[in-house]
């Protein structure tokens, strides 16, 4: 007997989007949508924030711990060691598109890194250690690369005595950065690591699910970031504050935006029924760089945005919205703000991926089939 509809349309509206639905069990990260709260491995990301590294991050989320100093250092060294690129990989970026989307050419370059480990087969979790590590290496590498071949420039290599904060904005821009915002970019990083079951992390345990090699999950879970709803969404808040252009036409803008029913990147948020608490880092970081180099504009912008936005709407800030003018006034281009989420969340993606090795099991949910039943079979003359 076929399901009343209305029961139908309940079910349907219960679990679009897979909202609310607990797809597996993981010790990695959780999001308490009520409290504003981010953890990693237990530790809230407040004091991550204020008292950690990414690189301390990136073993947190692979080992469940944080690491003692030997351990550090042997896992710097690593990331050191594997941040050449192979000459084949370089060779087939430079025939990229110099107008290509950058996570296009990002998921292309990591696709291909597949080919350039004999071992990338393994998924036992001493191989599959190496192979994120690799990758947690590459991809900063890989995106600064990406940017000068772009613009017709030779690659600038990577300093192995630098953090990977402090190494990709050497290789972007060819000069050593400031520390401040050496330091406000590795936070970044570590606010972007992870976040339990989003989109991408989805995405990359599904494809490790099948017993896919890292490559082929985290290559999918590249895929899922890119979407303008997942990782593109500071691209797009940035460019909202261009087009606004000063402080004075904020309010006026939004209101007409909001009742051309546009939407406003950067606000809300599928878990959050408060302030994502990585926002309060973002907006921090946005008024010390405002501050620091006496430009006040993006930032006065942002907190008008979101005044007007909190009393048109209710609607809190997410990690998208102050992480678009941080990212501008430290002279990041627009299209690397979401490559730059995937060198964070290379680190939560392949410590899901660890996770579902470990403890693998077939991801196979089932849909809810709405569409009709009984339909007779009419032959193509009788159409």
């Amino acid at each position: 007997m076929d399901k009343p509809k209305e029961a139908s349309a309940t079910a349907s509206a219960a679990t679009v989007g897979l909202r609310g639905v607990v797809a597996a069990s993981s010790s990695i990260g959780d999001v308490n949508g009520e409290k504003g709260e981010l953890i990693y491995q237990g530790l809230n990301i407040h004091d991550l924030a204020k008292n950690s590294t990414f690189e301390e991050i990136i073993f947190l989320l692979w080992n469940g711990h944080l690491p003692k100093r030997a351990e550090l250092d042997e896992l710097k060294r690593n990331i050191a060691a594997n941040q050449e690129l192979a000459p084949e990989l370089l060779a087939l970026m430079r025939q990229f598109p110099k107008d290509a989307e950058p996570m296009d050419s990002l998921r292309t370059a990591v696709s291909a890194l597949d080919f350039y480990d004999k071992n990338s087969k393994d998924t036992s979790r001493e191989a599959s250690i190496r192979t994120a590590t690799r990758l947690t290496a590459q991809f900063p590498v890989i995106v600064a690369t990406l940017d000068h071949l772009r613009k017709g420039e030779e690659p600038v290599p990577a300093k192995p005595e630098l953090n990977i904060a402090t190494n990709f904005l050497y290789m972007l821009k060819g000069e050593m950065p400031s520390a401040e915002d050496a330091h406000i970019l590795d936070v970044a990083l570590i606010l972007q690591a992870d976040h339990e079951l989003n989109a991408s992390t989805f995405t990359s345990r599904v494809v490790a699910g099948t017993l896919a090699d890292m490559y082929g999950a985290v290559t999918a879970a590249i895929a899922a970031l890119s979407g303008p709803l997942h990782g593109g969404a500071n691209t797009n808040v940035m460019k909202m504050l261009l087009e606004i252009g000063e402080v004075d036409r904020v309010e006026q803008f939004i209101k007409d935006a909001l009742a051309a029913k546009r939407k406003i990147m950067g606000f809300g948020h599928a878990v959050y029924k408060t302030e994502d608490p990585r926002a309060t880092n973002f907006r921090r970081f946005s008024k010390e760089i405002a501050e620091r180099t006496g430009d006040m504009k993006w930032y006065e912008m942002s907190r008008k945005v979101e005044e007007t936005i909190m009393r048109e709407k209710g609607l809190f800030p997410n990690v998208d919205f102050f992480s678009a003018s941080t990212f501008y006034m430290m002279g990041i281009p627009l299209d690397l703000y979401t490559p730059i989420f995937a060198i964070s969340r290379i680190s939560g993606w392949t410590g899901h991926i660890l996770e579902q090795y470990a403890n693998n099991k077939l991801i196979r949910p089932r849909a809810e089939y709405v569409g009709p039943r009984d339909v007779p079979y009419v032959a193509i003359d009788e159409r």
